[in-house]
């Protein structure tokens, strides 16, 4: 598990290949990636956009941006933590991703930014 944090939010992220939606003699590998963000600050804080790097063994750079994640924009309370699943495709065995998070403190309205800590995406005969 990859874990980073920032601002007083937790980013924690584990990764999965997904063999049986992979096409290795086409090139195709797919991954998916668990994303954990836990607020260990004293403020409540949403979600606004995401922005992804990442960077794939047989390909160029790709720079994904958008609104919230997985279709929403999550309010996360102290103390509480929000979960989701999401996924990339590569043209490669090996590839990894980092980015960041654009919140906002409810109280006040102040944006902050927060890391994804930079993860592997591997197909596990990769790692022997």
């Amino acid at each position: 598990m990859f874990t980073k944090i920032t601002e007083g939010v937790k980013v924690s992220v584990d990764t999965e290949f997904q063999a049986s939606y992979s096409d290795p003699a086409q090139s195709h590998f797919v991954f998916t990636y668990k994303v954990r963000i836990e607020n260990l600050s004293s403020y409540t804080v949403q979600l606004l956009t995401r922005n992804w790097n990442i960077q794939d063994s047989f390909a160029p750079k790709r720079n994904i941006s958008g609104e919230g994640v997985v279709g929403v924009k999550p309010i996360i309370e102290p103390g509480d933590s929000h979960e989701y699943v999401s996924g990339c495709n590569l043209l490669s065995e090996l590839g990894k991703m980092c980015g960041s998070y654009t919140f906002e403190r409810i109280l006040n309205g102040e944006k902050f930014f927060v890391s994804i800590p930079e993860f592997v995406l591997c197909v596990p005969y990769r790692l022997n």
